[in-house]
Order: structure tokens, then C-alpha cells, then sequence
């Protein structure tokens, strides 16, 4: 039987942690036997126009792998823009607004159209749960469809919409035990269904190099690193506030180095300081490895992660983390892996960057066990044999053919 993972976008510009683990894992499957292709927009990526077409419709290829694109049509933006409006500031909606929100996100009727009249070859993975490609796609042929939401504890989480279709699907993989909880408290547990933490691949052949870090860009000095997107949606903001009262209590403070996309107004240094925050912007693979090898630690303020890839990468090359208490994700992987520690407020904050500072050898030992952890839960083998026996039973399941 066909597998298709489906998903709002794919392909060479499409970068995030959620969309890489995507990829990776469609690529992984296809190396291990698997007929498997990917079913997506002509939408470049999620920071584009979803109203343009960006890749041409049709088959396409990447990376080895079958991927066929179907064209967006145009939208009513602002209606879906006042919708956001009110869900983004916590802000209860109706269901008729619920049902606005999904239909004018993007719109895509020949994806569906192919779904329906394909249903009978496949099974479905959708990927993520907020977009319509899995909450219209998934409704199609619900016992042949799995859903991976990459589900966090936010306003979309909790529309009605997604109340119906959730419980409904054959199956529901998640990347954390907390994730798995969280869409239990949300949507109940429907007996029979499928649910099982998966985890998400990564390569274990990730390797830094401090110094060539620090040769080239002339950072001889302790640093901590945010790696991601610099936006709102990522705590950012918070971030670079706690670091700018952090410097401004302790004249020795290290700098705060930022890599990835976007724009965000950073904090300015006072008349003759030195800044505390640095941008590199965007950088090379390479060269974001060697520098979470040569940070002190690395900081992921975000609230809402499902898995938060990066951390696993800043582990393999030995490096402790710093994470938001108030993610349940990234919390359970501190917890779990012994790898690093969490703040939920500012003298929190302020408290664990002094402690990984002054505890080297204690900073280097958690670095060591999230290495492990990573090791032992996540590594390819292990989670393509996981895909393998879900897909054995949403297959076992299919009515027999006559």
C-alpha cells in the first residue's frame, strides 16, 4: 500500500524544525522500502504568500522523493486575518468564525479532490494538525489517515474544529509523552485508536568544532546561543528582555549570540557598552553545530514546541540547554535526558545562567547525558522500525479487498 504524508509545504526552502523532521522522515522511509511519496501546495513556504503559487502543479521530485504539488487558490485574507486576531490574543471565537479560519487560511480543492479519489491506495500521515490539508484531508478516509500533530498547549489546540476530527482518525503520533497527554486532556481517548510516541529521527553523525567557530567569527569569549526563527511565536522577545536585565545586573555577563531567520528589533547598548546581543543571522549547517559546540549553553525560550529539534543537535555535540519551564515538551526532555535546566521567570532565569556558568564540569556532565538520551530514544533505526509496525497495523486494519 502507497503511504503519503501530507503537508502544508515541501521543499528546498522550507526550513523549521517541524517541516525538517518532516522531510527527514519521509526520506528515511522511502530508503527503508517504503512507497511513499508527499501530497502538498504550491505554497513556497510558510512565510509566504499563501495565495501564490510559488512551485508549479504536478509531480515533482525531491531529494529522491515523489511530491505532488496542487495549486492554492486566492483567499479572503483579512477575514482570516481577524480571526487570527482574536485567537492569537486568547479571544473565544464562534464556530462559524472556526470554520472561516480553516477554509481562508489557504485553499487547495484539488488536493482534496485527489484524496477522495485516491483514498483506496493509500494510507495518510498529516502533518501538522492546524493547517487544512490536515484538518479537510484527514475527514476524507479517517480510518486510513494518521495524524502527527505537532500539537502544542495554544489557542488553535482548543477549537471545536479540531475536537471532531482528532478522535476520529485510525491513528495519533507523538513526538513526547507530554504531547500524547495534552491531546488526551484536549480530545479524550477513542478506544482502538492508534496512539503512540514516536519521537523524531535524527542523524547521530552531527559533529561541532569549538574552535573553528570562535577563529571565525572572533568569539574568544563564554557565550549562550538561540538557534531559530527570531519572532514572537518563539518567546523571543522575553528573551532578549531577560538578557538585557541580566547584563544590566552583571557587568561580566557573557554575550548572547542569535542564528536563523527573521526580524526582530534587538536591544540597543547603552551610550559606550559593549552589546550583549549578537546576530550572525543566517549560517551554514556547519557552522550552527560549531557554535552550540563552543556555547556555554544553549537557550530555547519557546512555549510551544513538539519535539524542538534543535535541542537534540546542541546534545550531540555535548552542549547543555536552557529551556522555558512553561513548555511541557522541552521540559520532559531536561527532565528525562538530565541534560540541562528550565526558568519560568526572570530570577529564574538570571539564577540558571549563573549556575551553568559557574558549574562547568556540572554543565559539561549534563551535555554528556543528553547525548545519551538522544542516543538511546531518537536515533533512525529505531524510529523508522516505529513507523514500520504502526504502518503494519493501520494496514491489518484495511477491510480486504475483493
Amino acid at each position: 500500500m502507497k503511504i503519503a504524508f501530507v503537508t502544508p509545504w515541501y521543499g528546498p526552502h522550507v526550513t523549521g524544525g517541524m517541516e525538517t523532521i518532516t522531510r527527514q522522515t519521509v526520506t528515511r522511509l522511502r530508503r527503508a522500502g517504503f512507497d511513499i511519496e508527499v501530497l502538498t501546495t504550491c505554497i513556497r513556504d510558510f512565510h509566504a504568500d499563501w495565495s501564490i503559487n510559488y512551485h508549479p502543479s504536478g509531480l515533482d521530485t525531491f531529494d529522491g522523493v515523489p511530491v505532488r504539488r496542487f495549486a492554492v487558490q486566492q483567499r479572503d485574507k483579512a477575514a482570516f486575518d481577524r480571526v487570527n486576531f482574536q485567537l492569537m490574543h486568547g479571544r473565544a471565537v464562534s464556530e462559524v468564525d472556526e470554520q472561516l479560519f480553516l477554509r481562508e487560511m489557504f485553499r487547495c480543492p484539488s488536493l482534496f479532490d485527489f484524496i477522495a479519489e485516491n483514498s483506496g491506495d493509500y494510507l495518510f500521515f498529516f502533518v501538522p494538525y492546524m493547517f487544512p490539508t490536515t484538518y479537510r484531508g484527514a475527514q476524507i478516509s479517517p480510518e486510513r489517515s494518521a495524524i502527527i500533530p505537532c500539537l502544542h498547549n495554544e489557542a488553535y489546540a482548543y477549537l471545536d474544529v479540531f475536537r471532531r476530527v482528532m478522535p476520529a482518525v485510525r491513528a495519533q503520533l507523538f513526538f513526547v509523552h507530554a504531547e500524547r497527554e495534552l491531546s488526551e486532556r484536549l480530545y479524550g481517548r477513542r478506544p482502538g485508536q492508534i496512539r503512540e510516541v514516536v519521537g523524531g529521527g535524527v542523524d547521530d553523525d552531527v559533529q561541532g568544532d569549538a574552535g573553528r567557530f570562535r577563529q571565525k567569527f572572533g568569539i574568544h569569549e563564554p557565550f549562550f546561543l538561540y538557534v531559530g526563527r527570531r519572532e514572537a511565536g518563539k518567546n523571543v522577545p522575553q528573551l532578549l528582555d531577560y538578557w538585557q536585565q541580566y547584563s544590566q545586573s552583571s557587568p561580566s555577563a557573557p554575550k548572547l549570540l542569535l542564528i536563523g531567520k527573521g526580524q526582530i528589533l534587538l536591544p540597543s547598548p547603552a551610550v559606550g557598552d559593549v552589546a550583549t546581543v549578537v546576530d550572525l543571522g543566517f549560517v551554514s549547517l556547519q557552522d550552527k553545530f560549531d557554535a552550540c559546540a563552543a556555547a556555554t549553553a544553549l537557550i530555547q525560550p519557546s512555549l510551544n514546541e513538539s519535539f524542538s529539534l534543535v535541542l537534540m543537535e546542541s546534545w550531540l555535540v555535548e552542549t547543555p540547554v536552557l529551556v522555558h519551564g512553561r513548555c511541557a515538551v522541552t521540559r520532559e526532555h531536561c527532565r528525562r535526558a538530565n541534560g540541562g535546566l528550565y526558568y519560568t521567570n526572570f530570577a529564574e532565569f538570571a539564577a540558571t545562567v549563573d549556575y551553568l556558568l559557574q558549574h562547568s564540569a556540572i554543565a559539561r556532565k549534563m551535555g554528556l547525558n543528553g547525548r545519551q538520551y538522544v542516543l538511546d530514544n531518537y536515533r533512525w533505526p529505531q524510529i523508522v522500525e516505529q513507523y514500520a509496525g504502526i504502518i503494519g497495523q493501520m494496514e491489518a486494519s484495511m477491510p480486504a479487498q475483493t
